[in-house]
């Protein structure tokens, strides 16, 4: 099998083959096409098959990391500036550093309550991963070679665009939500409409065994907003119906998971 080079790694590449004129020559253009390299996008998601997590232990490793530090940013929320400062940079900020490796230094750094005994994900480390630090989809499409390096990817999306290009919807049933899954709701009244939660099966920082989701606010009037966790029966029957949960709500969009994890769990 052939192999390209990407930010340092090796992912695969299509074999080429050349295509012959009548004369039995090989054009220029022809020959640029034949050596191309193609990366595989089975899911036709615009996530590289090189980026996804190829094994189920890797895969659980990322889910249970999100949703850890997601969770403990809930905790660290003693002070008004610290943190992400809204939902969707809560999602990007457990992303990234769920693909980071997990040392003593880099839990200090953090400020977490505690090291937990999750592996780090194995197949790459974060920023070292096959497209960099530029982690997130920003546009839509299938994924080609051209996207390495047109800002297709990006350090930055926003909640619209983490959901349309960077998970796909499984469900709008939460209990078909998984630790590490993503809800989302739409609510066309406000400003920036699209709004993130992120569902976690259990707490791993507290003694509640049951599901959860922790999210950002965003700013609320001049304040920064907070970070707040509740449990999945308080957001089932919150007193605004438009954050509930569920099927009948228009507002809630479904749930969602990470295109990274396709194919695996």
């Amino acid at each position: 099998m052939a192999v390209a080079l990407v930010c340092g790694f090796l992912v695969p590449a299509q074999a080429c083959r050349s295509h012959h004129t009548a004369a039995g020559t090989t054009s220029s253009h022809e020959a640029s096409a034949a050596s191309a390299p193609s990366y595989p996008d089975s899911f036709d998601d615009g996530t590289p098959d090189f980026l996804r997590l190829a094994s189920p232990a890797d895969a659980s490793a990322f889910r249970l990391w999100f949703g850890f530090l997601a969770e403990s940013q809930y905790f660290a929320t003693a002070r008004p500036d610290a943190g992400p400062g809204d939902c969707a940079a809560l999602v990007r900020f457990a992303a990234r550093e769920a693909l980071r490796h997990h040392d003593g230094l880099w839990a200090e750094a953090l400020a977490l309550p505690r090291l937990p005994a999750i592996p780090s994900v194995r197949q790459y480390e974060y920023p070292r991963t096959p497209l960099g630090a530029a982690l997130f989809r920003t546009r839509d499409g299938a994924f080609s070679a051209g996207n390495l390096h047109d800002g297709t990817f990006a350090e930055f999306a926003d909640a619209d665009s983490l959901r349309r290009f960077n998970m796909y919807l499984v469900s709008r049933d939460v209990r078909d939500a998984r630790m590490g899954d993503v809800l989302f709701f739409r609510q066309d009244s406000q400003a920036s409409p699209f709004h993130a939660m992120i569902f976690l099966a259990y707490s791993q920082l507290d003694n509640l065994r049951e599901p959860l989701v922790v999210y950002h606010t965003g700013p609320i009037g001049k304040g920064p907003g907070e970070i707040r966790r509740h449990t999945l029966h308080e957001m089932l029957e919150y007193p605004d119906p438009r954050w509930r949960p569920l099927p009948r709500n228009r507002a809630f969009l479904g749930v969602y998971r990470w295109n990274l994890l396709r194919g695996t769990d």
